[in-house]
């Protein structure tokens, strides 16, 4: 497919024109709940409880014991691979539990969590920041970023020193401001306070990317938070302040993407393959945060917002705080809910919470706490009617209907075969249905019961190769043996024969050397007899001459 050529989109973007993504919704904002207010900061948490993951990729390695006194900013677990980030103790105190704990999940999964109880003092540890980056090694800036614990902050949570280290050539740096799902408005409010410390993060983006355009992306529904960081970005000319429609999912990044080059992220593909690099707005604050202060990711601004609490608003919330204490810093009013319901995220791709326990972490940006006349119940859903509906809106071109029969009825081939997993689950299908259908809800399910049945067959794959392995090993083994007793048995035979021939030998040695001994021992004996002969005929001799001598 042929994109947009970088020029092309230069001229647009001058031009003020702006490209498009199919689908898509308008729901009611209903961010002036919630952003009307400055950024209030929660009070601190009785307990902190703080998953060991909190981003995707491995979970990292606990550096920390019961009862340790953890200060402000201490790492609490080490990185175990390149896709991991350490977690970092929010404030000062005691490790008072190790243990599995329910955490953000649709499923109300538990993981190994780690729990301080802060002792008030709030005390920091030894910082080092990296006022010098420019003159560092880019890899020493990235290395830093990393052991901040920075993570994507307005997404899925994926590290961003892997990011920063992309390869690949970068024509487009894109910060992504949309925040274009309902209620939630802690980017805005971000966007709005904290302007200058979003540029500055962009500048150590700019600085590690390099890349041939910058812009920062922004809905045009946040006028305030166009004009300050415009402000803040009016010294550099090359960072453009982009403002785009309000259409809901504009704020995906695929969708973004598409929105401001044109181009098109290819399937199983990533930004990187046309040439762009896109982080959150939240991201570049936390960026800034690291190499300029030293400060690692311990807090973050949420939005806690709904018709069930009285006072909606941002909160700047510590990692770790249960939201059941956030709630109380909004005054939930539990009358007004049916039961009790919070979801965690937005309407559109936010999900009920198991537990009110269940902590605040790196990608927690929204708290719903709708009213019963607010939102649609859970038990809504009625049978299809075929109207397609779902497929006008949705944004990637999919066809959700499809796929929602195959994911029902657990034809999970068949689902993968109607592009399953190019589903951004923005929920754009189920806000459309007529009959209510949580459409998003099956697909996740679908997603899991795949990436289940992978894990199972890679498993079962490995076990078959260690088995296969082990067998070849086995009988490369008792080949070895038998080739070493073969060589024994050779080399014992050989050694055998060599034995018999040098006997053989000795023996006709031996026996020569007998016959010439006793031809010798015949000769002496021969000449002794001969000798005793001679003796004997001359006693003869005389005894004769004597006897005649006498006669005469």
């Amino acid at each position: 497919m042929k994109y947009p050529s970088f020029d092309h989109i230069i001229e647009s973007l001058n031009a003020g024109k702006l490209f498009s993504f199919p689908g898509g919704v308008h729901p009611d904002d209903k961010k002036s709940l919630s952003n009307t207010e400055s950024i209030a900061t929660a009070p601190m948490p009785d307990i902190l409880v703080l998953p060991l993951r909190q981003h995707v990729g491995s979970e990292g390695q606990c550096c920390v014991s019961v009862g340790d006194y953890v200060f402000k900013g201490q790492p609490i677990s080490t990185t175990t691979s390149p896709y991991s980030v350490p977690v970092h103790a929010p404030t000062s105190g005691e490790i008072i539990a190790i243990a599995p704990h329910v955490v953000a999940h649709p499923s109300g999964l538990t993981e190994m969590c780690v729990s301080i109880k802060p002792d008030g003092k709030d005390t920091w540890g030894e910082l080092t920041p990296l006022m010098d980056y420019q003159q560092r090694d880019k890899s020493q800036v990235i290395e830093a970023i990393c052991q901040a614990g920075v993570a994507g902050m307005g997404g899925a949570g994926f590290p961003t020193h892997i990011k920063t280290a992309n390869s690949k050539p970068v024509e487009f740096l894109v910060i992504n401001g949309v925040e274009c799902e309902p209620y939630i408005t802690s980017d805005d409010r971000l966007m709005r306070e904290h302007a200058w410390q979003i540029r500055q993060g962009l500048d150590i983006l700019n600085h590690l990317v390099s890349p041939k355009a910058i812009i920062i992306a922004v809905e045009d529904n946040k006028p305030q938070a166009i004009e300050a960081l415009n402000i803040a970005c009016q010294d550099k000319q090359e960072y453009r302040v982009v403002p785009v429609e309000t259409k809901y999912p504009a704020g995906g990044e695929k969708q973004l993407i598409q929105v401001l080059t044109g181009r098109e992220v290819p399937r199983n593909g990533l930004p990187a393959d046309v040439g762009v690099i896109m982080f959150n707005v939240g991201t570049c604050y936390a960026i800034a945060d690291a190499i300029l202060h030293g400060k690692p990711l311990i807090e973050r601004i949420v939005t806690v917002t709904g018709d069930a609490v009285e006072h909606a608003r941002n909160f700047r919330v510590l990692l770790g705080t249960p939201v059941s204490h956030l709630l109380d810093a909004a005054k939930y009013q539990p009358k007004k809910q049916k039961s009790p319901r919070v979801i965690m995220g937005g309407p559109m791709m936010g999900f009920a919470l198991a537990d009110a326990t269940i902590p605040v972490v790196k990608t927690t940006n929204c708290l719903l706490v709708p009213s019963k006349k607010e939102l649609v119940a859970d038990n809504a859903e009625r049978p299809c009617i075929r109207c397609s509906a779902c497929a006008d809106a949705c944004p990637a071109s999919l066809l959700p209907q499809q796929m929602f029969w195959h994911a029902k009825a657990k034809e999970y081939d068949k689902a993968e075969e109607y592009d399953l997993f190019d589903c951004i689950e923005c929920g754009a299908c189920a806000y459309v249905c007529p009959s209510e259908i949580p459409l998003v809800h099956y697909y996740r399910q679908a997603k899991s019961e795949i990436r289940l049945q992978r894990d199972e067959r890679n498993k079962a794959e490995k076990a078959k190769q260690r088995f296969e392995a082990r067998n070849e090993r086995l009988a490369r083994e008792k080949r070895e043996r038998e080739e070493k007793h073969r060589k024994a048995k050779e080399a014992r035979l050989a050694a055998t024969n060599n034995k018999t021939t040098t006997t053989a030998s000795s023996g006709s040695e031996s026996a020569k050397g007998g016959g010439a001994k006793d031809k010798v021992a015949a000769a002496l004996a021969r000449a002794k007899a001969k000798k005793a002969a001679q003796q004997a005929q001359a006693s003869a001799d005389e005894a004769s001459l004597s006897q005649s001598t006498e006669t005469d």
